[in-house]
């Protein structure tokens, strides 16, 4: 048993790509506060992690959901949507990577 006298089923336990690219927001679209701690400064390299890896039983304590199939249907738009992001940022960061060091190597070369 854990808060608000809530079980949190086995089946929804496990990473939720919404509470770790999200989670201001979907800490507070789920009624769950905890993830109001990523405003901390380098604490919040740390915090989104544990959001991401706690964000499924928070949401499940708080929310009022019936069953786990509901509950299942409203965290996968902030799975999709998390995943979503998280794959953009990957593309936007390997990219600029491929730029920065590609403009490097030029200037290192004098091949401007």
């Amino acid at each position: 048993m854990d808060e608000n006298g809530k079980v949190v089923p086995e089946e929804i336990r496990g990473w939720n790509w919404g509470a770790f690219i999200y989670n201001i927001f979907w800490g507070i679209g789920n009624k769950t506060y905890l993830p109001l701690l990523c405003l901390i400064p380098v604490f919040n390299l740390f915090w989104i992690f544990v959001c991401g890896f706690k964000g499924n039983e928070w949401a499940w304590q708080k929310g009022d959901y019936q069953d786990v199939a509901t509950f299942k249907a409203v965290q996968a738009t902030w799975n999709r949507a998390g995943l979503v992001q998280f794959i953009i940022a990957v593309i936007l960061v390997s990219l600029y990577v491929f730029f920065f060091v590609t403009m490097i190597s030029a200037l290192i070369n004098n091949n401007y």
